[in-house]
This record gives structure tokens, sequence and C-alpha cells, in this order.
């Protein structure tokens, strides 16, 4: 299965405007380089969702703006079967999925019937593991083993 990155963001710390959508992200061991959750938590380093998420809540009366799920990587097709050591590549880069995203409760302040109706399908978290590399808008995804 292949798809493309549609929208890439980045969560920055101490600012009017905490989510950033930008046109290239670079990525390391320990996540993504100017996010403020960088070397936090390298099993919740890079958050990739589908656009399948946004569609799941329009079709359910909520409208949600991309990026406000929390995603750092917003992508054309739907990774959420896969399970943590299965393996996507994003243009150059090799990632690793580590975890399914879990509900969080500041989903609730979009919309209160969002974590529920998002449960198994707001996200999946992912971290680098072939080496360090640049994420751009356009780049192609490709599930590498499912």
């Amino acid at each position: 299965m292949t798809g493309k990155v549609l929208e890439l963001f980045i969560t920055k710390d101490n600012t009017e405007k905490t989510r950033e959508s930008v046109e290239q992200i670079l990525v390391d061991e320990n996540g993504i380089i100017g996010d403020k959750f960088y070397k936090k938590d390298t099993q919740r380093a890079i958050l990739i969702t589908s656009i399948e998420s946004y569609s799941i809540s329009k079709k359910n009366g909520i409208n949600v703006t991309q990026g406000l799920l929390g995603e750092n990587i917003l992508i054309d097709i739907n990774p959420y079967s896969l399970v943590s050591t299965d393996k996507i590549k994003i243009g150059n880069l090799e990632l690793e999925i580590t975890q399914n995203c879990t509900l969080c409760k500041g989903l609730s302040t979009l919309n209160s019937r969002l974590p529920k109706l998002l449960k198994d399908d707001r996200g999946i978290f992912a971290k680098a593991i072939s080496q360090s590399g640049t994420i751009n808008l356009g780049d192609k995804v490709e599930i590498l083993n499912h």
C-alpha cells in the first residue's frame, strides 16, 4: 500500500500558535527536531494520522481542522491496522510503529464525542530507525510490512 504526505505539523513551546504547519520536518532517533516533544519519549516521538480520521469526524457532524488531532504527519492512506514493530517508509526515512495513539482528553475540548468516535482511528506513533532525515510535503508513504 502506498500513499503520500498531505500535511506536516510541529508543536511549538511557549508560543501563541502552538501547532505550526510546515513543509518539511527533520527527524532523528529522538523524534522531530524543533518539536516541543523532541527527546521526551521515543515511543511517542512521531504521530501519524490518516485523512480517514477527519473523514470519520466529518461524517459524524464534527468538523475538525487538520492538525488539531495532534498529528505530526497527515497521510492519505489508512495505517491504523499496523502494529508495534511494523515498518513504514516516508520519503527516504524508515519508521517503526511503536504503538496506537491513546485516547486524549484534549480531543474532548474540540467535541465531547471525538475521543470515543476516534478511539481506534486517531493515529499511530512511530520512531525513526534507519537514520536521521527529512520528511517533506508530498513524500511517498509506503507500508513495508504488515
